[in-house]
């Protein structure tokens, strides 16, 4: 009998995490998920996974952890992601997404012997590119405090690698959205505050406010940002490729579709899809915010053979608005 390999999910209650958890128990693996509740939600973790309510901050309990299982692989998502209050409180994403990043990495090396690890980056790690689509040669040059701490993570596990001391895959995530609705659960976007435009869109439908878009003087097509969003299932799905793959040493990939969609376009799609029309204000740019990016995925696609079947904005849409009307909590 074939034992079932273990999976380590930090930050598995999140809007990623809990999808790409699920999809793993799919595939038939065990998931161990740890997550402190802070900004994930319990009735999102998958039934099927064990959960444990806490910090990857915490020493004395990942020493716990890594003793008491034997885990195939780390994947790592546990992170604060809101670009606008990393502008205001820096501290807060410097000591989460590094500090106790880099805790549950030493922990795992010094008390494990897993050395596999997968971590959720960000097209954060970009800035404002000089050309797009961006591959992952692309300089990297941060525009805001989140991106930042996504760089510098990215940065410490290559010189782990290089040290012989894990062997990781990045994936540098563009625009994640939508929803996975099975039979037996739905998962969306439960963000508070939700930041994301696609929710805050069809939130608006719904509470009949209006809508803001955050600057139309960028330069794009029609003065708003653009982006290249990417739907959860298919985020989830690079993330079981990535654990099917025989990695080694240091991997990064970017997770997009390979085009984008700017502000305006994304609201009249919604429309269309929902029927509803969307009232909406121009307001000030937000802090942070690059005018464009959109993924160069031709390395993931030849290496991990990542084919995004749910990512047409429609679908998208249609996703996370039945998870809006019918799921939301």
């Amino acid at each position: 009998m074939k034992l079932k390999r273990t999976v380590l999910v930090t930050g598995g209650a999140g809007y990623i995490g809990s999808v790409t958890s699920k999809l793993l128990l799919e595939q038939g693996y065990q998931v161990v998920i740890v997550d402190n509740l802070s900004t994930g939600k319990k009735f999102a973790i998958p039934n099927q996974a064990e959960f444990i309510n806490g910090d990857i901050g915490d020493k004395v309990l990942l020493k716990k952890i890594f003793n008491n299982y034997h885990f195939d692989c780390i994947v790592h998502f546990a992170a604060f992601i809101q670009v606008a209050e990393s502008v205001k409180n820096p501290k807060k994403y410097f000591q989460n997404n590094v500090v106790a990043g880099l805790n549950l990495l030493e922990t795992m090396i010094n008390h494990s012997k897993c050395r596999r690890f997968i971590y959720s980056s960000s097209a954060a790690v970009y800035g404002s590119p000089s050309k797009v689509p961006i591959d992952e040669q692309a300089l990297l040059n941060p525009i805001n405090p989140y991106g930042q701490t996504k760089k510098i993570f990215e940065m410490i596990l290559k010189q782990y690698a290089d040290a012989g001391l894990v062997d990781y895959v990045a994936l540098r995530y563009f625009n994640a959205a939508g929803a996975y609705i099975t039979k037996d659960g739905a998962w969306g976007e439960n963000h508070e505050p939700e930041t994301h435009l696609i929710p805050l869109i069809l939130r608006s439908i719904k509470t009949q406010k209006l809508f803001t878009i955050y600057g139309d003087n960028y330069p794009t097509k029609d003065g708003t940002c653009i982006r290249d969003y990417i739907h959860i299932y298919d985020i989830a799905q690079a993330h079981v490729l990535a654990l099917q793959k025989n990695f080694i040493g240091a991997n990064i990939y970017n997770v997009g579709v390979g085009h984008g969609y700017s502000n305006k376009e994304v609201l009249e799609t919604a429309q269309n899809v929902t029927g509803y029309k969307i009232n909406y204000k121009i307001g000030k740019r937000r802090a942070g915010d690059p005018p464009i990016l959109i993924a160069s995925n031709k390395k993931i696609q030849r290496e991990l053979g990542f084919r995004p079947v749910k990512s047409d904005l429609k679908t998208i849409i249609q996703d996370a608005w039945e998870y809006c009307v019918h799921y939301q909590q």
